[in-house]
């Protein structure tokens, strides 16, 4: 969090830093929930309880943002926390509080001109509008710590450059469905989900 504690704006943006992966909500016991320290931590800074408990006036941001890597850990570790919401706060799903920070894969320099894309795709589209003249110099960030807080706040922080996901669930029973297949305590049920998928894999975009 050292970087982007000192890339937020400190008048209106406070960053809470977790380690690694959290706890995985959807296939864990109450008791083991409970006692998760760092989820009761993550509860304590947005001022507002799980479940029956949370009410939307004591949530003490408007906008809750996720911010990880931009590569498959990442991924991961985005999908845990927006289960723990979705299980946990669901309301503060549904009120539209929940984001997803985008911050870039890839930063592309050409003489003086910077471009930050997000993922392979967009780093080609970037590639094509460049001048053939000149040979760019591409860089792969392995995390947001590699980045330096100006480059960050510009990338992932600042509202006037940075782009958000907000989180919408369109159907309950779909969302339910779609958490217990992939989070769940039965991997028989992921298992089936790959195989089914194998077919829309590109080799070459696997991690």
């Amino acid at each position: 969090g050292g970087s982007a504690k000192q890339a937020r704006d400190r008048a209106s943006q406070a960053i809470l830093p977790l380690r690694g992966k959290i706890l995985n909500v959807a296939n864990a016991g109450r008791e083991k929930l409970g006692a998760n320290q760092q989820l009761a931590d993550l509860m304590q800074a947005l001022g507002v309880g799980p479940r029956n408990q949370y009410r939307d006036e004591d949530l003490r941001y408007d906008k809750v943002i996720i911010m990880t890597d931009a590569d498959v850990d990442g991924a991961h570790i985005a999908s845990l926390l927006i289960t723990f919401f979705y299980q946990e706060m669901p309301a503060l799903v549904r009120g539209g509080h929940l984001y997803l920070a985008v911050p870039p894969l890839y930063s592309i320099r050409q003489g003086c001109t910077v471009a930050y894309a997000r993922d392979d795709a967009h780093k080609e589209e970037i590639l094509a509008s460049l001048r053939a003249n000149a040979k760019p110099q591409i860089s792969r960030f392995k995390g947001l710590g590699e980045m330096g807080a100006q480059e960050l706040a510009m990338t992932t922080l600042d509202p006037r450059t940075r782009t958000l996901l907000r989180v919408q669930i369109e159907s309950n029973l779909e969302a339910d469905q779609t958490f217990v297949e992939l989070l769940g305590k039965e991997p028989a049920q992921r298992y089936r989900f790959i195989m089914d998928s194998a077919a829309l894999a590109v080799v070459e975009d696997l991690d």
